[in-house]
């Protein structure tokens, strides 16, 4: 897995890069220090995934991780950053982002998240509550109607809005790997999302949050 670490703190940087470089499997690509220098370097050496800061100078790391997402053959995006804040996950999600996570993870963690959100799976802080994201990717009382999705597909949404990996939708369901992954390609076509994050935002808006599966 190529990684490249865009964060405009050089000691967090190192100790990041520290990491990645004894984990097996991973490659860190390049490291950016501003937001259009991180885009740069994405066109450069193409890697799998943006490990994205929030607060950077020269463009924020939400601003660039909506330009890497918007061009052909996009990287996965981590943001991590040290600011839990609303609009900073409402803005990473609709930016494309894969995931957010908080600076004060812990390594493990930090490369359960790397891998996860590489995978094509989306991950958000455990201090990201149900509450905070449905209200900022749902504020209109609206409900999004789902008329196109089989009731199949259905629980598959209503689980990977909760949250659930793939392994855990596959338990839950008793279905086969290959069997999870046509229902999410077909979500993805039918619902128009980007990634498994607007899968997400797809199934809050739609009220699933709360749905029960059979």
């Amino acid at each position: 897995m190529r990684v490249l670490l865009a964060d405009d703190e050089p000691l967090f940087r190192a100790a990041v890069r520290r990491l990645l470089d004894a984990s097996p499997g991973v490659t860190v690509v390049a490291e950016a220090g501003t937001g259009g220098e991180t885009v740069a370097l994405a066109a450069e050496h193409r890697p799998d995934l943006v490990l994205m800061d929030v607060r950077m100078p020269g463009g924020d790391g939400i601003t660039a991780t909506a330009c890497l997402t918007a061009g052909p053959c996009p990287p996965r995006v981590l943001v991590l950053t040290t600011f839990d804040l609303d609009d900073h996950v409402y803005r990473a999600l609709r930016a494309g982002a894969g995931g957010f996570l908080l600076k004060d993870t812990t390594p493990a963690r930090l490369l359960d998240a790397i891998r996860i959100v590489a995978g094509g799976e989306a991950l958000l802080a455990p201090s990201v509550t149900r509450r905070l994201i449905a209200a900022f990717v749902s504020p209109s009382p609206a409900v999004r109607q789902l008329p196109e999705v089989t009731p199949r597909e259905r629980e598959v949404l209503t689980l990977i809005t909760r949250g659930l990996s793939n392994a855990e939708i596959q338990g839950a369901l008793h279905i086969s790997r290959a069997t999870l992954k046509t229902h999410i390609g077909r979500l993805l076509i039918k619902l128009d999302a980007r990634d498994r994050a607007q899968l997400v935002i797809a199934g809050f808006q739609a009220g699933l949050a709360g749905e029960t599966t059979s």
